[in-house]
């Protein structure tokens, strides 16, 4: 049996995501935590819950939005409720379905399932990836948390930096697939989840991966596209109120995010609708030019009735912000808009808010950025086989990033079922890599691709329309990677609240997933069609189609335009030499001609690469990998 104080350090390292209560199970071969954020069933909730007989038990984080109607015919079956809590509709349903459990839950969750009686267990994660599960193991014993720092926590895993994965984070922003920032940690997949056989003879349990879900789309040709489109945005709206209603469901007052942008415009709205009063909103403030969206939240938020919180996030707020995010994230994170989700979420918790309805995944579901319209430009001339576009991306990749050879653009392509929508976004991002990465860390990584570790299924995206393979590329690699991971979870945990998705509901998923690409995509400009036809019943025009602008906050403003002292510490030759992940000379170069005002004008991705640069440096820091780089005050050595 695991040592107490082991799995006691493990669960206090994620006391932010459970500051309410904690809880234990220990069993001959297991030793498990939980700390609980409490939301449903405020006094009885309290994990591990069992069922009936104890010979079966679950701890879990998330939220389970229909366990209401589930309750009541688990009732109906004879299976008896002691809590209040959405947990416990998870071991009724199991007794029931057995390991087809987790395609009947509807929610975010990261579960740990104990049958006793057939000796299994199960660690599982929600379909679309909103709640993060990791595990690694080491000898005969398997470690898992939610995020990296319970596993670190137990010193018997070791912060070592897995250089795959920080070059998933030089490629895409952040990490995709298993792999995360320390060597032999790996994360559960969306959709996924890892079922182990305590064996009888003592012996080490096979981890076996199973796939429970994974998103599809109609074969091309198929999709719904009527000429009268009335009934399909009735469905839509109807489906998107059932999915705003469902994240209402709570035992404590829910908010909203606002920005500018209809997406999130449309959730508030939809709440009000529901409630008959309209949630209190919170909107981010990035004092620089075209950055700030305040003035348009503020007329969604002002014909909805909503009281606003405008929370400011200058340049200074997100330097100061900085190491919280890489602490949270147990990662380097390059965009820094994800400083001011933290700084967002934050005030959210100072108001004594827990949870709070967010507008991420409507870009994926209905092409709301800006690649999408240039891929649809692209394609202009592709007739049948006949497809210039592809030619036309490989060529655009390779005169934007002459360092990268032909063979290698034509190698990601096959590994993602490409090009794609996303493409020369990628190689731009991924450009910094070549410029940046020392002599040593390019040796290590060999001819490895970041394409290699997509979970993509390439055989059914080719019965696709070339659009839905980019939206489908979205939904696993940008979406849970980026938005649901650095601008989610782990910034809105990080403060003890809860983010909920009513654009990754299952329904709304399945709904546009079967719809024509037109709808989603209109022409080359119109992009979310039929959600913004949705939306203009119940906001004004002006906010329905107004036009998508991508959230940032200041890239190299925060940090290499007068840099604070930590900056120019981990920026400094020295601790450059002591990492070796980079070139120093290069680096230095470059860093030196911001801080000099010499900005070229591509100094959106070389900012983006320096500021990679700085937050690998910080990441490194603060996991203690190697030796002290600055004056910020590290974690814990971590011995394995």
């Amino acid at each position: 049996m695991p040592e107490r104080d082991t799995v006691e350090k493990m669960t206090a390292a994620l006391t932010h995501r459970g500051p309410d209560e904690d809880g234990y199970l220990f069993a001959p071969g297991m030793g498990l935590g939980h700390r609980r954020l409490s939301i449903v069933g405020l006094g009885d909730g309290r994990q591990p819950i069992y069922n009936e007989s104890r010979t079966v038990a679950v701890m879990f984080n998330g939220e389970l939005f229909d366990h209401r109607e589930r309750r009541r015919e688990l009732e109906a079956r004879g299976h008896t409720f002691h809590t209040h809590a959405d947990t416990e509709i998870i071991v009724h349903l199991y007794e029931e379905f057995g390991e087809d459990v987790f395609r009947r839950l509807n929610g975010q969750f990261a579960i740990v399932l104990v049958d006793f009686t057939r000796r299994l267990i199960f660690l599982a994660r929600d379909r679309v990836g909103i709640c993060p599960l990791h595990w690694a193991r080491r000898g005969d014993w398997l470690y898992f948390g939610s995020e990296p720092k319970a596993i670190l926590a137990s010193q018997d895993v070791g912060a070592t930096c897995d250089i795959r994965g920080l070059d998933q984070v030089f490629n895409f922003f952040a990490l995709a697939g298993r792999r995360t920032m320390y060597e032999g940690i790996k994360s559960v997949l969306p959709g996924n989840y890892l079922r182990l056989e305590m064996r009888a003879d003592h012996k080490p349990a096979e981890i076996v991966e199973r796939r429970y879900w994974d998103f599809d789309f109609r074969d091309a040709g198929h999709e719904e596209n009527p000429a009268d489109i009335t009934p399909l945005v009735d469905e839509f709206e109807a489906a998107f109120q059932n999915a705003v209603e469902l994240r209402l469901r709570a035992d404590v007052p829910v908010v909203s995010y606002l920005s500018g942008g209809v997406d999130s415009a449309y959730v508030l709205a939809t709440a009000a609708k529901i409630r008959g009063t309209p949630p209190p909103s919170f909107t981010i403030r990035v004092p620089s030019g075209k950055l700030d969206e305040t003035s348009d939240a503020m007329v969604t938020a002002r014909y909805v009735g909503s009281t606003p919180t405008v929370v400011t996030c200058d340049a200074r707020v997100i330097s100061d912000g900085y190491q919280r995010l890489i602490r949270a994230a147990d990662s380097p994170v390059i965009d820094t808009s994800c400083a001011a989700l933290l700084a967002l979420a934050g005030e959210v918790h100072r108001q004594g808010y827990k949870v709070a309805l967010t507008g991420e995944g409507a870009d994926e579901a209905f092409a709301g950025y800006i690649w999408f319209k240039m891929f649809a430009f692209q394609r202009v001339y592709d007739i049948g086989s006949f497809k210039p576009s592809i030619l036309g991306s490989r060529i655009l990749r390779k005169l934007t990033s002459p360092g990268v050879s032909w063979s290698d653009i034509e190698r990601n392509d096959r590994l993602c079922g490409g090009p794609h929508a996303q493409s020369v976004m990628y190689s731009l991002v991924a450009r910094s890599r070549n410029m940046y990465y020392s002599r040593d860390t390019k040796a290590a990584l060999g001819d490895y691709s970041a394409y290699e570790d997509l979970d993509l299924d390439l055989e059914r995206m080719r019965r696709w329309d070339p659009l839905n393979q980019s939206l489908y590329l979205g939904y696993k690699l940008h979406l849970p990677g980026l938005l649901l991971n650095h601008k989610g979870d782990r910034v809105a945990m990080a403060n003890s609240v809860e983010t909920r998705y009513p654009f990754l509901d299952q329904n709304v998923i399945d709904f546009t997933s079967r719809i024509h690409p037109s709808l989603k995509l209109k022409g080359i400009r119109g992009d979310k069609y039929l959600l913004r036809q949705a939306a203009s019943r119940v906001l004004p025009q002006e906010v329905a189609w107004r036009k998508k602008g991508m959230f940032r906050a200041p890239f190299a403003e925060s940090f290499f335009i007068d840099p604070p002292p930590f900056v120019q510490q981990l920026m400094s030759e020295e601790a450059l030499k002591r990492t070796g992940y980079f070139d120093v000379a290069s680096v230095r170069r470059d860093y030196l001609r911001y801080t000099q005002g010499e900005v070229p004008s591509w100094r959106v991705f070389m900012s983006m690469g320096l500021g990679g640069v700085l937050a690998t440096q910080l990441w490194h820091h603060l996991n203690n990998i190697g030796g002290e780089l600055c004056d910020i005050p590290v974690r814990e050595r971590v011995a394995a």
